[in-house]
């Protein structure tokens, strides 16, 4: 009997070919995938390394490491903003942060300000500073100042605003009626002192803390010390601004005050040097004569009794304080010392006193001062 042989073997040989065949397009595929998703992974570190160089890197180079200080006006848009860093030579990379700046939108969020840049300050911590107006503030001081005018210069050289908005507003008869002072009064309200502002501060906000400051300043003390001398907080920075220009010698300053108090309670004319070049707006006279006295002015204390109508200046802390712990005693006359020293002899007498005046116009006539 003769076996006839199937094709089994042949069939299952070509099923395995067949199973072959059906692998090989998913390995490809698979492949594929990978060979996708590297280079996605690659494209997705590549960009996290741009955007981290864009955003972290620092970008701010300052000459010798030190801070750099920028200011951007009130009222500046974002090319103004931007061209006032370009312009202060810090930003390593410009268009890095202003591609940073314009995904904060901070074109549409600029804040005037005096802000302080450190060297190594990266662009995503620059634009925020910057767009949140997180400015630093400045230390304003004023002292020494003759008037109205020159403090208003003095603070525009401090604070954004001018010394002519300045100025302006405290000429304004209304507006600082409204603050309870005077055209004369006015040089009274500011104490001078170091005091904190920032910097984009406007002249009406200015004046409103150097209210704030003069009425913390004449606390409750203070002003009991006042009325025990019958006066009033302007009246005592008026005797003060005299006493101020009277002597820089800060301990002599109680003394000189407690003359003018003696000389004021006795209904004496003040005649005060001071108050003269003042009137004469002169403030080159070195030696006041007697034509000088003739001067036709509210200030001439030479002529009208009791206090001028305001402060001649404003006065420092230590002379409005030296009013108010004024030195008691019975000296109604002093006059500077011939040595120059800058201190005063201080007499009971006129006689003791034309001793005094005669030894230090002596003194002047030797120097050939006149």
């Amino acid at each position: 009997m003769v076996k006839i042989q199937t094709k089994l073997p042949d069939e299952k040989k070509t099923k395995k070919t067949k199973k072959s065949k059906k692998g090989k397009p998913k390995k490809r595929i698979g492949l594929t995938i990978v060979v996708v998703l590297a280079i996605l992974f690659i494209f997705a570190l590549a960009f996290g390394y741009w955007f981290y160089r864009m955003v972290m890197t620092p970008n701010v180079k300052t000459a010798d490491g030190n801070d750099a200080v920028v200011f951007i006006h009130t009222g500046s848009d974002y090319e103004q903003a931007k061209n006032a860093l370009f312009e202060a030579g810090i930003i390593v990379n410009k268009k890095s942060f202003e591609w940073v700046a314009k995904k904060k939108e901070y074109p549409d969020h600029v804040k005037p300000g005096r802000y302080v840049i450190k060297d190594g300050t990266n662009n995503n911590r620059l634009v925020n500073m910057l767009r949140g107006g997180m400015q630093s503030p400045v230390m304003v001081t004023f002292n020494n100042i003759r008037n109205i005018d020159q403090l208003a210069g003095r603070i525009s050289k401090q604070i954004e605003a001018d010394s002519a908005s300045i100025a302006s507003l405290l000429h304004n008869k209304e507006y600082i009626k409204g603050l309870g002072f005077n055209t004369y009064t006015i040089p009274a309200l500011f104490i001078p002192n170091t005091y904190e502002f920032y910097w984009d501060t406007d002249a009406q906000e200015f004046v409103y803390r150097m209210q704030q400051e003069y009425d913390k300043f004449w606390n409750d003390e203070r002003l009991a010390k006042a009325k025990k001398l019958d006066m009033t907080p302007t009246e005592v920075s008026t005797l003060a601004s005299i006493v101020c220009k009277e002597s820089n010698k800060t301990d002599e300053m109680p003394r000189i005050a407690g003359v003018y108090l003696n000389r004021l309670k006795s209904n004496w004319l003040l005649q005060a040097d001071p108050t003269l070049i003042f009137a004469l707006n002169d403030f080159d006279i070195k030696r006041v004569l007697n034509v000088h006295k003739e001067v036709e002015s509210p200030y001439n204390t030479y002529k009208y009794a009791g206090l001028p109508p305001g402060p001649i200046c404003i006065p420092s802390l230590v002379a409005i304080n030296s009013v108010l712990d004024a030195e008691k005693h019975n000296h109604f006359y002093f006059c500077a010392k011939e040595d120059f020293s800058g201190y005063h002899n201080f007499a009971k007498t006129l006689t003791e006193h034309n001793r005094n005046a005669a030894k230090y116009q002596q003194a002047l006539n030797k120097r050939g001062i006149k």
